[in-house]
């Protein structure tokens, strides 16, 4: 398992965004984010801040059904 990198909110969204993801709204600094799936549909909610902490990037990964090493082999930096 690659180890995860500090990453801003917005090049979160940007990748999950590569992965399927479609911008549904936001409200404030929180952007969320949906994709269709034969089992349904998947949600996840990703604040746009300057850098996400760790566990809140592991968070967003485990709630977008997404693993670190795709996340990481598709982040644009």
């Amino acid at each position: 398992m690659p180890k995860l990198i500090r990453v801003s909110g917005q090049e979160t969204v940007r990748t999950l965004e590569r992965l399927g993801f479609v911008q549904v709204r936001q409200h404030g600094s929180h952007v969320v984010l949906k994709k269709q799936t034969p089992k349904g549909d998947i949600g996840c909610v990703v604040p746009l801040h300057r850098e996400l902490a760790i566990g809140t990037l592991r968070g967003i990964l485990k709630q977008a059904e997404v693993t670190p090493d795709e996340f990481m082999e598709n982040l644009c930096t």
